[in-house]
């Protein structure tokens, strides 16, 4: 007989309390994999989706004969982070870990390399976008495969009824649901304005100002907008260029319209702003429409995703990617590998995405037309231009195309929105522009 038991630890904000659920089959060994397999997962916020991956899961150990122990690790308090710093340390640790954005390239010598995985799943399942092969990929080495679990596009929520009242804007018609964007006058001016009359109307844009990543993603993406890096892919500083001080201009005219207490938001702020029926727009994944739904649906029934406004670089959306990575020290890196291949399968990651109602983002360009972002409600449809499906808009991260070293610098320090915040208050645009080129040749140093 086969006995299964399951045991799975779950880290919480305030205690790392424990409870069971291990995934167990016999012990086979056969041509992949073989043995146990230790995992260190993120810890989804959206209820019943850890289920989802745990049955995947145990229908891959059960099948491949494997003995696994998950660890649901939540990125509350940065206990995901501490996991994988300590664990990189000591040298021991899970097989096979969730890793977000900067990390694959922080560890990149302590990674064993997925060519030989992400070279055939990219030849099935279609090209990941550039951002996932910016932060994935380091020295011709795929660090590890982009994960569906937790990766997400931060781009615009809107109100339906307060962009039509107060702007004048149909967000539906501009993006319909099941057909190609028709948003050629969506641009960063459309934006600027639609953020004035909701403001003068009581309904201000939610975008947050602070040094946490919501707000960083959002100033990312206007940076990009005007073609404006902090840093270029040589590591050479670029602060003090013209497209640097357009965006900064731009932005000083935008934060006018922007609720007074911006510069003090954190990643929650923009999701109660949307909640509480005060925001016209926010930049956000789909989690503040989820928990509208639960607790405001009159709000939630006005919610519509879609792209973001086009600036004189293009159209940009900010996309956080999470990686699914083996450790070098890993003790069953094959298994760790069938595992990846087998999450990465087409039917695999539309399970991972229903059960997230649609929150969680295949990073392959085959998987960006699930029929769960056309079903999603209300409004149905809500959810359609949410993975991109048109390609309408390039796939960013704030800080690219800056060396990882020094972009992960940039990103986590919120040097962005901190140029935004000191210009807005009355410094000079120069002596900004100053602040940044120091703190950035800091970075250098270290």
């Amino acid at each position: 007989m086969v006995s299964r038991k399951v045991s799975r630890r779950r880290f919480v904000a305030s205690t790392a309390a424990a409870s069971t659920a291990l995934v167990a089959a016999p012990f086979v060994r056969g041509a992949y994999a073989a043995g146990k397999l230790s995992l260190g997962l993120w810890d989804h916020w959206v209820p019943g989706a850890n289920k989802t991956s745990e049955a995947l899961i145990k229908e891959w150990a059960d099948k491949e004969k494997v003995e696994v122990t998950i660890d649901y690790i939540t990125s509350q308090g940065n206990k995901l982070l501490l996991t994988i710093a300590a664990e990189g340390q000591a040298k021991s640790g899970h097989d096979m870990l969730s890793m977000a954005h900067w990390l694959p390239a922080r560890y990149a010598e302590q990674l064993v390399p997925v060519n030989d995985i992400m070279e055939p799943l990219i030849k099935e399942n279609g090209a990941v976008n550039g951002t996932v092969e910016y932060l994935g990929k380091v020295g011709g080495k795929w660090l590890g495969v982009p994960a569906t679990i937790g990766s997400q596009i931060k781009g615009p929520c809107s109100r339906i009824d307060l962009m039509k009242q107060f702007a004048g804007i149909d967000v539906q018609a501009m993006y319909p649901a099941g057909a190609p964007p028709k948003a050629d006058a969506w641009t960063l001016d459309a934006f600027l304005k639609a953020a004035e009359a909701c403001q003068k109307g009581g309904h201000a844009f939610g975008i947050g100002l602070g040094t946490t990543s919501d707000s960083v993603d959002s100033a990312g993406a206007i940076f990009h907008s005007f073609g404006a890096q902090l840093v270029n892919a040589k590591g050479d500083i670029t602060v003090k260029s013209d497209n640097v001080r357009k965006a900064l201009d731009y932005y000083k005219r935008l934060m006018a319209f922007l609720p007074e207490d911006v510069p003090a938001w954190d990643d929650a702020s923009n999701n109660k702003w949307l909640v509480s029926g005060r925001g016209a727009l926010i930049m956000n994944p789909p989690s503040a429409w989820a928990v509208a739904k639960r607790d405001a649906p009159k709000v939630a029934e006005q919610c519509w995703t879609h792209g973001f406004a086009s600036g004189p670089a293009g159209r940009f959306a900010p996309f956080i990617p999470f990686f699914w990575n083996t450790w070098n020290f890993s003790k069953n890196q094959a298994a760790a590998k069938s595992l990846m291949v087998f999450l990465s399968q087409k039917t695999s990651a539309e399970k991972l995405v229903v059960a997230s109602g649609g929150y969680d983002l295949p990073s392959f360009e085959k998987f960006t037309t699930f029929q769960t972002w056309a079903d999603e409600a209300p409004p149905k449809g809500t959810l359609y231009h949410y993975p991109n499906p048109h390609k309408h808009q390039t796939l960013s991260i704030a800080a690219a195309p800056a060396p990882h070293k020094i972009g992960e610098q940039i990103y986590t320090q919120g040097i962005m929105p901190q140029m935004v915040v000191r210009y807005y208050k009355g410094e000079a645009m120069e002596k900004t522009l100053d602040w940044a080129a120091k703190e950035i040749e800091g970075f250098m140093r270290n």
